[in-house]
């Protein structure tokens, strides 16, 4: 009983550039459309106030979802619905944020990386190609698939308004 009092937390993980952060923004104006609360934690967002001490090594980046995911809780105990919107690329550090959180969905991006690179307006793909960036993940650092997500959005297959109204018509029939 006590999970009915609490907000969804709705986990979007993927490649840089899947559209993780279009998709949250879409989720967001919906919810807020329907009078739902929502708050939307952003990966970059994140980086550069709640986690900018830490840097790109495996240790600092499951060091930031466990960041993000006890926030998303405390946001969740509150009723609010939260979005995080976070590459999340281990498996073990997307585990440890499903205990963390109630109400739980893991949503996994999946698009072709040429096509997230196509998508790089800031060029990193390029960069971290080069070695100008390092431990991008997708080229020097891994991102390992999620195994047992909820739902698979193919985001380079459908448009964004297909994608999103598949979310809601997940999160719709999804149970606490």
């Amino acid at each position: 009983m006590e999970n009915l009092r609490k907000g969804r937390v709705i986990w979007l993980t993927g490649l840089p550039c899947s559209g993780k952060t279009t998709l949250a923004k879409s989720l967001e104006h919906f919810f807020k459309k329907i009078g739902k609360p929502v708050q939307v934690l952003d990966g970059d967002t994140f980086r550069k106030t709640v986690s900018k001490d830490l840097g790109f090594s495996k240790k600092d980046r499951d060091e930031n979802i466990r960041r993000a995911a006890w926030i998303a809780r405390l946001i969740a105990d509150n009723n609010i619905n939260v979005i995080v919107s976070f590459i999340s690329p281990y498996k073990k550090a997307r585990r440890l944020a499903r205990k963390i959180c109630p109400n739980f969905v893991e949503i996994y991006l999946k698009c072709d990386i040429k096509e997230c690179m196509r998508r790089d307006s800031k060029n990193k793909y390029a960069r971290a190609i080069k070695g100008e960036v390092e431990s991008f993940t997708g080229i020097q650092d891994p991102y390992e698939e999620p195994e047992n997500a909820e739902l698979i959005i193919e985001t380079d297959k459908f448009p964004l308004e297909k994608n999103v109204n598949k979310i809601l018509d997940f999160v719709k029939i999804w149970k606490h």
